[in-house]
């Protein structure tokens, strides 16, 4: 079940096509911008998300039940319906939406269909993989360094900078990859909250839906390259970001 689809996916590729496919103006563009928003919201997931998952890990003094309704908050994106998720962005952020008409009357900001539209809509699918590893690793971590190092009169930030951090680098970076990859496969989300523009919202999954529906041997190329993509993210970063996994 996890492997015959992708083995299928490599036998019934044109192959003879490919390199005339994977050259194209529009493909190149599309895989570009999705690198770029992809890259862009594993930014922003990390800037949000460390602290977040840092104040559900660290955090005792909140009472149980406020934290486990935080925790269920940060999955919903999980279990939700990518579609669903755009439904809920554009009407938060759309020009009639809870905070997009005041954005837009006030500023004259629009966000809907626009690169940053993909961004957000990325943001919101992918974040909560980003939390989830970090708030695991915080909870297997050995919380005596930071005890140590307090007593020894660290600060808290250098306690996180010079302890913490390197104690849950291997989650937070399985977190960061996991993150990454889920991103650059966001399909729902996108497409009903930033539209598909090429050039500015048209990222390589949905060029590759639209493919699908006129020229399903190009169509089985894109699918083709946004796996690889994943693949060698995946293998070149494994051994560095995820030594537990290599062996």
């Amino acid at each position: 079940m996890l492997v015959l689809p992708l083995v299928a996916l490599v036998v019934r590729a044109p192959w003879s096509e490919l390199g005339s496919v994977v050259a194209q103006a529009s493909v190149v563009q599309a895989l570009g911008l999705s690198l770029t928003t992809a890259a862009a919201s594993t930014v922003i997931s990390l800037l949000l998300g460390v602290p977040l998952a840092l104040a559900l890990g660290r955090t005792r003094k909140w009472p149980s039940i406020p934290r486990r309704l935080l925790r269920a908050l940060v999955t919903v994106p999980l279990v939700l319906p990518p579609v669903v998720g755009g439904v809920a962005l554009l009407l938060l952020l759309g020009r009639r939406g809870v905070l997009g008409s005041l954005l837009d009357s006030w500023f004259g900001i629009t966000i809907p269909f626009t690169t940053a539209a993909a961004v957000i809509a990325q943001v919101f699918v992918s974040m909560p993989f980003l939390v989830l590893a970090v708030e695991g690793a915080l909870g297997a971590s050995d919380r005596r360094f930071e005890v140590a190092a307090a007593t020894l009169g660290a600060s808290r930030w250098t306690i996180l900078r010079r302890v913490t951090l390197p104690l849950i680098w291997p989650g937070l970076s399985a977190g960061a990859l996991l993150c990454f990859t889920r991103a650059l496969g966001e399909f729902g989300a996108t497409v009903t909250f930033a539209g598909s523009f090429p050039g500015i919202t048209q990222t390589l999954p949905l060029a590759t839906y639209l493919q699908l529906q006129t020229d399903p041997d190009a169509a089985i190329a894109l699918a083709l390259v946004l796996m690889a993509v994943s693949l060698v993210v995946l293998v070149s970063l494994r051994d560095r970001w995820i030594p537990g996994l290599a062996s």
